[in-house]
């Protein structure tokens, strides 16, 4: 994958001598530390790391951890104090002012926790905004705008104002005024904390769906544990300005890198974080439609110790038999696979969850079957194994 952003060695120090901060950071000092002896604040501290083009890249802490501070940084809201910003080969810590407002404009929409918009303002005219700073046309301006706005569901409210509307409404304007600058990277800094839970809820699956399509680059800022795992694609988390461990959902849930991230993951529901991917195994045996009669197929499962085994075709899934269809078979004197195959199997993708799985399982008396999407067999999930996976997470710091 591409790396969009890159940072490298990122501080910021508030207070008139950051040096002397940075080096009792070096010294292994805490932010606490520091500020009693120097009365400076810690906001990030030796940051590093990478966001890959189109993915969702959550940080996410407590208040005070330095994630807001961080992803300020990004775009020079506010000032770094030391370290490089690299957004498309560019490091945005040595722009001029007039080329960093340029460079914002094309590259940088941010969505905020208050929705920031004008209330004199109507919808389409608080989307058109960034174009209008832009000097866009405002034929072009208004037709991007129009589209932003059916992206995110609003077409139709383009004449209202923002008292008019809920939260969640005005969440997907500011949402809508980001899309509307196609800008390949979006920063959203607490975006929906400020909703009701399910409309909260509402806005995380529509955020997702929507990236399904606009495959924009995305900086999510969260305190929520949970909403880090059901939107980052990876998750950098955050404590006194200094990064604590980086990685998936399920790396930082089944190995945490110290005692804090423990506990800050512990209430977590393993099953709602495992995926078919983790927890598949490789098929003992596998039957081919082409070259394997019921005789072959029984041998198969014979040698494998397996009950029934499935059965690909020029690469692709089809189905499974059984060992009791294969005999019947062998009885009637077939030659191929045909009329013990079962077609109608349950599949699932790699990214399927082990909460779903079990679902799948309860009614299954054979392993499930994962596929891609273009029925490709990837593995199988086996009731014991998923069963081990779940126990070892909870173990490394799940729930009891």
């Amino acid at each position: 994958m591409e790396e969009k952003i890159a940072i490298e060695n990122l501080y910021k120090i508030f207070g008139p001598h950051p040096e002397k901060a940075i080096k009792l950071l070096k010294e292994g000092q805490t932010k606490d530390q520091i500020m009693e002896k120097t009365k400076h604040g810690v906001g990030v501290a030796d940051a590093s790391f990478v966001v890959n083009e189109g993915e969702i890249l959550v940080v996410m802490g407590l208040s005070g951890s330095g994630k807001s501070t961080l992803i300020r940084c990004i775009n020079r809201l506010i000032e770094p104090t030391s370290g490089k910003v690299i957004v498309n080969g560019e490091d945005v810590t040595s722009l001029s002012p007039e080329r960093l407002r340029m460079f914002r404009q094309h590259h940088f929409g941010m969505v905020f926790q208050n929705f920031a918009l004008f209330p004199h303002r109507t919808v389409i005219k608080n989307v058109e905004y960034g174009l209008e700073v832009q000097n866009v046309d405002p034929n072009i301006r208004y037709e991007r705008s129009m589209q932003a706005l059916e992206q995110v569901g609003l077409k139709g409210w383009e004449d209202v104002y923002p008292a008019q509307l809920s939260g969640g409404m005005q969440q997907r304007v500011g949402l809508a005024r980001a899309l509307a600058l196609d800008a390949d990277i979006m920063l959203m800094d607490e975006a929906f904390s400020a909703l009701d839970p399910l409309i909260r809820r509402d806005m995380q699956d529509e955020l997702l769906a929507l990236q399904e399509s606009v495959h924009k680059t995305i900086v999510f800022i969260s305190h929520d544990l949970d909403e880090a795992l059901k939107l980052g694609d990876r998750i950098v988390l955050m404590k006194d300005g200094v990064i604590v461990q980086e990685g998936t959902a399920e790396e930082i849930l089944t190995n945490p890198a110290n005692d804090y991230v423990a506990k800050f993951v512990e209430e977590v529901d393993m099953s709602k974080v495992i995926t078919a991917e983790s927890v598949m195994v490789k098929p003992a045996a596998i039957a081919s439609f082409k070259t394997d009669g019921p005789r072959a197929a029984m041998r198969k499962m014979k040698h494998a110790g397996i009950s029934s085994i499935f059965v690909r075709h020029e690469g692709n899934l089809i189905g499974m038999v059984t060992a009791d269809s294969v005999i019947e078979a062998i009885k009637n004197g077939e030659k191929s696979l045909e009329s013990s195959l079962i077609k109608d199997l349950p599949t699932v993708s790699p990214d399927t969850r082990a909460i779903d799985l079990f679902q799948h399982l309860a009614e299954l008396s054979y392993p499930l079957a994962v596929v891609d999407e273009n029925k490709k067999l990837k593995g199988i999930i086996i009731k014991g194994t998923l069963l081990a996976a779940l126990a070892e997470g909870r173990h490394n710091g799940g729930t009891e």
